[in-house]
């Protein structure tokens, strides 16, 4: 059986970036909040990433950074048990 070579590879990949491509980047939103505010009892903050039905917003939609996103999601789950959310 013949030997596969290096050069099969770049027919296998997909349209993913590469470097070099020149491919535009998304520009990242700024956050208008400190850190701190990210807080349960701030519910009208926290509101804005929920949806109608109460679904926490991913990365994709809210644009912030990982650490934001990571306390914002943990800020949520704390309004809810404190029945400041729906």
């Amino acid at each position: 059986m013949a030997r596969k070579t290096n050069t099969d590879r770049s027919a296998r990949r997909r349209g993913g970036r590469r470097f070099g491509d020149g491919g535009s980047r998304r520009s990242r939103r700024k956050v208008e909040f400190p850190l701190e505010a990210l807080d349960y009892r701030n519910v009208n903050l926290l509101k804005q990433f929920t949806t109608e039905s109460g679904r926490i917003l991913p990365r994709k939609y809210t644009g912030l950074p990982a650490l934001y996103q990571r306390r914002l999601t943990r800020a949520i789950k704390r309004a809810r048990q404190m029945l400041l959310l729906p």
